[in-house]
């Protein structure tokens, strides 16, 4: 399927889904040219550029102010995604818009999904707000559980572990 304007047709999905009529939910080839953080990538595909975030899953923040640093293990999780996706071909399954605009998707590498990935690493929680409609999330949590028993990645922190949500609203 070839899409001159993915953009255009995800905002006009969303808009349908907000208001109740149909789910929109297609999948697509795109190079992933660019890792923001550990949940946020940049796409090449289908006649466009856009920005994925990974739905599902909520990665340790990068500090976006200089004299700050950024949580634990977030330059962990931005390497560890960019490991397993920089400058490959994947196919992104999307789901819908987040608040911010960017298209929210499950990545997936050679059949493998990143975004369970990320949290099977201990590099990202399941994501704390309303799940996109459509996505599994019961994998999601089964994974974040295994890491958790296994105190891997942020995991280790144990009581000293912070939720990205929880630090966003005190530092950014």
């Amino acid at each position: 399927m070839r899409f001159k304007n993915l953009s255009k047709i995800i905002i006009q999905g969303s808009a349908l889904c907000l208001l109740g009529f149909v789910t929109i939910s297609f999948a697509a080839k795109f190079k992933i040219t660019g890792v923001f953080d550990g949940d946020t990538l940049t796409a090449e595909g289908q006649g466009t550029k856009i920005t994925v975030r990974l739905v599902g899953i909520d990665a340790p923040e990068l500090s976006k102010k200089k004299h700050l640093p950024g949580q634990p293990f977030s330059l962990k999780a931005k390497d560890h995604l960019a490991a397993l996706v920089l400058n490959k071909t994947v196919t992104i399954k999307f789901y819908e818009m987040d608040r911010h605009g960017q298209s929210l998707g499950e990545v997936f590498e050679g059949g493998t999904n990143v975004n369970l990935e990320m949290l099977k690493a201990g590099l990202a929680e399941v994501y704390r707000g309303q799940p996109a409609e459509g996505l599994d999330i019961a994998a999601y949590r089964d994974a974040e559980s295994t890491a958790k028993k296994k105190a891997i990645g942020i995991w280790e922190l144990r009581d000293q572990y912070f939720s990205p949500m929880d630090w966003r609203e005190i530092y950014q």
